[in-house]
């Protein structure tokens, strides 16, 4: 039976049935393609195991009909970025769209990086695509049956919506992967957890609000074994951000004011105010390691205000 009669021998339906879209295909698209044959009313995209299908409700059941029926009689099929897109009615008469719970927003996104193995793709790499849009608080990577996989997560779900609009189905930059891995797309949906437990710092997990952390020595990279200072102790790995816990709160601590205290140092570039374990902390991004080890020098164990008030 050939497509044009399979899509005459259904019963008919206000909900078409698009599928072979491209997978970067947005709602916009589908409804440029489909406003000329009447009102639409709801859409679902990227649908199915691929992303690549999609649902478009009308008003009426005629401006389906209308629709099915151009495209099954026009010589010029229905395309979407150079792809031929195959329509038919839908066995559903109505888009009903619950949210499923990766469409729930929060502030930790679970993210698959398609095209890549575990080895390819570093949790550094994987920090420094997210961190563009706010303080990561952790990560923690794993391998499933999807494939190589990673828990993101962010202060709240505003930072974390952001990320995920920007990046999702998008491809990390080449220069960040190895120069035999072609690409490596994100695919993106949050995540039911909201704090990620992370019991130690690895090649697998890594907790940036907690310095005191334990390493799991055997599972480090050798880049990242922690060094040994003249008296036997463990030095504390650099980094440009610096974790701030703040004690004695008599006066309110906003993030103006410590970017007034951390300026002075360097050009502080970003900063996230948080309650952890009932104290309050801080996160304070620098531009390099240098400035970072500069201020935190200075201001370690020093107050904000006179009379030893937020030290």
């Amino acid at each position: 039976m050939s497509s044009s009669q399979f899509r005459y021998t259904q019963t008919p339906s206000k909900v078409v049935h698009l599928r072979n879209l491209p997978w970067e295909c947005v709602e916009e698209e589908l409804i440029d393609l489909c406003k000329r044959f009447g009102k639409i009313v709801n859409t679902k995209t990227n649908v199915g195991a691929n992303r690549n299908q999609a649902f478009v409700e009308f008003a009426e059941l005629n401006q389906a009909i209308s629709m099915v029926s151009y495209y099954a009689s026009s010589s010029e099929p229905a395309q979407i970025r150079g792809k031929t897109i195959y329509i038919q009615y839908s066995n559903r008469h109505e888009i009903v769209n619950n949210q499923s719970p990766g469409e729930v927003p929060g502030n930790v996104l679970l993210v698959t990086f398609e095209g890549v193995e575990s080895h390819h793709l570093s949790i550094d790499v994987i920090h420094l695509v997210f961190s563009a849009f706010g303080f990561v608080h952790k990560i923690a990577t794993f391998e499933k049956a999807a494939g190589f996989q990673a828990l993101v997560q962010f202060t709240d779900v505003e930072t974390a919506s952001a990320a995920r609009s920007a990046l999702d189905g998008r491809s990390i930059p080449k220069y960040l992967l190895p120069e035999h891995v072609a690409s490596c797309n994100l695919r993106m949906s949050y995540s039911a957890h909201t704090d990620l437990n992370i019991k130690f710092q690895s090649h697998r997990s890594r907790d940036y609000t907690n310095p005191y952390l334990p390493v799991n020595h055997t599972a480090m990279d050798g880049s990242m074994q922690p060094s040994l200072g003249a008296d036997g102790k463990k030095v504390e790995t650099q980094s440009n951000v610096l974790l701030a816990l703040i004690e004695n709160m008599q006066y309110a601590v906003t993030v103006d004011v410590l970017h007034t205290v951390f300026s002075a140092y360097g050009t502080v570039q970003k900063i996230a105010i948080f309650e952890k374990n009932g104290s309050t902390q801080a996160l304070i991004q620098y531009s390099d390691i240098a400035t970072a080890a500069i201020a935190k020098e200075a201001l370690e164990g020093h107050c904000i205000y006179d009379g030893g008030y937020c030290i």
